[in-house]
């Protein structure tokens, strides 16, 4: 079995564009990780940082408890992840935390600063976490890097519009109704997306994405990945091999 970690920026960002392939990995035996960089303390008009910070990660757990994944937040602020030292020793530890053998992470190209610069960080301490010289925290360091995968942008689209194509996708049509109880652990979310987003369903908005990018793949819903390949990241498609029957290569014409 192999062991498999989320990890992006804030509380539900997982859980709009990779809950439903955590739950098809989990319900295969794979263990799961999911983890932010970011409590999202950001996120609300109406509670103080602490306040909300402490609710979103209360949710993000209760939403990780339902395919039996543990939850870790490495407590970078919310609108102030940036490329430094600091912050990708943050992303280093919470790599070698999870033991993972796969990381799927933010898209390098999307419409939130914390998720591009997060992307960064994850991709740059799958590197570092196999470098034992590289002190973190208390947990080992990995015996090698991780494969590593991007997730979509939020409605697949770089800041100019342009669209972004995956390399594959993952048929989540039996694991949409947990991705959608997922998503609706973040409650707190409702009224903050409306606000900030001018999204009042933020369920349907989900729900929609993941339609659009099942048909792009011909089927109902789907969730998108990329591979980063680059030397000396591992190039063997593991991820690909995991979802067997669920793993979507052709897009639809």
């Amino acid at each position: 079995m192999a062991t498999i970690l989320a990890v992006h920026a804030h509380p539900d960002d997982i859980e709009h564009l990779a809950a439903g392939t955590l739950a098809v990995l989990a319900g295969r035996g794979h263990r799961v990780r999911i983890a932010t960089l970011t409590a999202g303390e950001c996120g609300s008009a109406s509670t103080d940082l602490a306040a909300t910070g402490a609710i979103r990660k209360a949710e993000a757990a209760a939403a990780a408890a339902l395919i039996g994944a543990d939850y870790r937040c490495a407590d970078l602020p919310d609108l102030g992840v940036f490329n430094d030292d600091a912050s990708r020793r943050a992303a280093t530890e919470l790599i070698r935390w999870a033991g993972a053998e796969i990381v799927l992470a933010a898209s390098p190209e999307d419409y939130h600063p914390d998720h591009e610069a997060g992307s960064v960080l994850v991709r740059d301490a799958c590197f570092a976490a196999s470098v034992p010289n590289y002190r973190t925290g208390p947990s080992a360091p990995l015996a090698a890097i991780p494969h590593l995968y991007f997730m979509d942008p939020i409605g697949g689209r770089d800041r100019q519009g342009r669209r972004i194509f995956p390399d594959f996708g993952c048929d989540i049509d039996a694991a949409f109704e947990t991705k959608r109880r997922m998503l609706s652990a973040h409650e707190s979310q409702a009224a903050w997306v409306a606000r900030q987003h001018g999204i009042d369903d933020h369920l349907g908005s989900m729900e929609a994405w993941s339609r659009r990018r099942g048909a792009d793949f011909g089927r109902e819903v789907a969730e998108g990945f990329r591979q980063y390949r680059h030397e000396p990241y591992p190039r063997t498609p593991v991820l690909q091999d995991l979802l067997g029957e669920a793993l979507l290569t052709v897009l639809a014409p």
